[in-house]
């Protein structure tokens, strides 16, 4: 499993997913992605955005639109799409980078912090605004120093670990009595009696 940049093939694969999971599209361009990809099978397992905001009072560097597809969740695909992300942001220059989500929980784990309204560049405060318009009430500004960024070991073992459905994603096998079938008592049309 490794972490690369997006490329224009990638870019109706990106759009589908952004949509399926409902994440952040505007103003999309596909080489402001990173995509988390498995080297064996060269399927795509993730994926975030560094978008930049140029403004007069400077430039911020906010991530946004971080999705892991299902059966690769839960092996640290999304944190090592976030750690791209803000080497990616560190590279540009960047001291601090934002994000605007309603998983803050999420990011938190790697040194992000919420962010004081009275400390908020006027572009955050109003990406804020259009995010809850369009994910709701509860998304919450938090931002970490690109070198105070960290990565919990764990994930750092189960992303090198990670293989497609090998989280707790499987699903168990399903049975007669799941669809209300009393498997000693039925009888079916084509039963040979054996």
């Amino acid at each position: 499993m490794y972490v690369r940049d997006a490329r224009n093939r990638d870019e109706a694969w990106l759009l589908d997913r952004i949509e399926e999971m409902g994440l952040d599209s505007v103003a999309f361009r596909s080489r402001d992605y990173v995509i988390a990809v498995d080297e064996s099978t060269n399927e795509r397992a993730g994926f975030g955005r560094y978008r930049i905001h140029k403004t007069d009072e400077g430039e911020f560097c906010e991530l946004t639109g971080i999705g892991v597809v299902d059966g690769w969740r839960g092996q640290g695909v999304g944190a090592h799409v976030v750690e791209r992300l803000v080497d990616l942001a560190a590279d540009e220059g960047f001291e601090t980078v934002y994000s605007i989500t309603d998983s803050d929980d999420y990011l938190r784990q790697f040194g992000f912090d919420s962010v004081d309204p009275d400390d908020r560049p006027p572009v955050i405060a109003d990406r804020l605004e259009q995010k809850r318009e369009t994910v709701g009430e509860d998304v919450a500004v938090v931002a970490v120093d690109t070198d105070a960024f960290e990565m919990p070991a764990a994930l750092r073992q189960r992303f090198k670990a990670a293989e497609k459905g090998g989280s707790d994603t499987t699903e168990p096998e399903e049975t007669a009595e799941d669809f209300g079938i009393d498997a000693d008592e039925a009888t079916y049309k084509y039963d040979t009696g054996n």
